[in-house]
């Protein structure tokens, strides 16, 4: 749920300021990447923190190998992704949109883990969250990725 609050807080605090001319944030969509790169910052902390890393590595579905591997390299690209988000698209042209792609499908190859951890409780640090809210907020988090991209 904290990821959720995050992308809604930063993204209204951005447009705020994209209200009274600042440039980097005047639009819904250049707010939207922000919050997003924010969301993404956060959740990606918790793939190298205990005992929130603990919990990650717990609800890797069992068919993927090497599960603290997979959760560092998804943690890597959630970071990488924020990054690109927030990069402006004069500075480097597509990379804005090319990041929101990379976290889409990011989420979506990361929805099995979301059913996996709505089942029993495997670590006291695991998400917890039943899965048709995390469902709902997943659907939020792409929805979001998906204003960026159209941008």
């Amino acid at each position: 749920m904290a990821p959720l609050v995050v992308l809604v807080v930063v993204t209204l605090v951005a447009r705020v300021i994209g209200l009274f001319g600042v440039g980097y944030v005047d639009t819904v969509a250049e707010s939207v990447a922000v919050g997003l790169a924010a969301m993404f910052v956060m959740t990606s902390s918790a793939h190298f923190v205990q005992p929130r890393r603990a919990g990650l590595i717990a609800i890797v579905p069992p068919a993927v190998p090497r599960p603290a591997l997979a959760v560092t390299i998804t943690g890597v690209l959630e970071l990488a992704g924020a990054i690109g988000l927030l990069v402006p698209p004069d500075v480097v042209p597509g990379i804005r949109p090319a990041a929101a792609i990379g976290l889409a499908l990011m989420l979506v190859a990361m929805f099995p883990a979301n059913v996996f951890a709505a089942g029993e409780r495997r670590h006291p640090d695991a998400p917890h969250t039943p899965l048709p809210l995390r469902t709902a907020i997943q659907a939020v988090f792409l929805a979001a990725t998906l204003v960026v991209l159209w941008a």
